[in-house]
């Protein structure tokens, strides 16, 4: 099972986002305080929709709580300053994906120590960076791929007509 990790989140819409398509791909979600919001905040509960209950989320004090509390944990760490493009590496099954808090991303005192697995999405331009929410769903549906999708849905169905064959 994958794993995404919000360092810092400001924002209670995108991690209401996040949340959803956390549930969507059957992915835990784990949160690093301090939040910029409450997680009763009716924002959150917006953005997630009726999904949030069927989150499977975890919140931690700081940074080292959660290094305390996942030690064996593979982390690839999404930053614009990154050498390595998202795509081109290889992740595990049940490695943890972590973004930083809208503002300013992960502090660079943690990325420099993790240099060799910090990645990037590529971006035209002088953009600073792409919504969080976006980044995320970039980043995990990549993983996600590389893993053969285990046991998602592949395909559709039409709600009241049929396919034709």
């Amino acid at each position: 099972m994958m794993n995404i990790v919000l360092l810092e989140p400001e924002m209670p819409a995108n991690t209401g986002n996040i949340g959803r398509t956390c549930v969507a791909t059957d992915t835990r979600l784990h949160l690093i305080q301090p939040l910029g919001f409450k997680l009763n905040d009716k924002l959150i509960k917006r953005a997630g929709l009726d999904y949030w209950d069927k989150l499977d989320v975890t919140v931690y004090s700081d940074y080292q709580d959660f290094l305390d509390r996942n030690p064996k944990a593979k982390i690839y760490m999404a930053t614009t300053k990154g050498h390595h493009v998202y795509s081109d590496v290889k992740y595990e099954p049940d490695c943890f994906l972590m973004f930083g808090k809208e503002s300013a991303g992960i502090p660079e005192e943690i990325l420099v120590e993790n240099e060799d697995r910090c990645v990037r999405i590529p971006m035209w331009g002088d953009i600073r960076s792409l919504n969080l929410s976006n980044s995320v769903s970039i980043v995990l549906y990549e993983a996600l791929r590389q893993n053969g999708f285990e046991r998602m849905t592949m395909q559709g169905e039409l709600h009241h007509l049929h396919w034709k064959e």
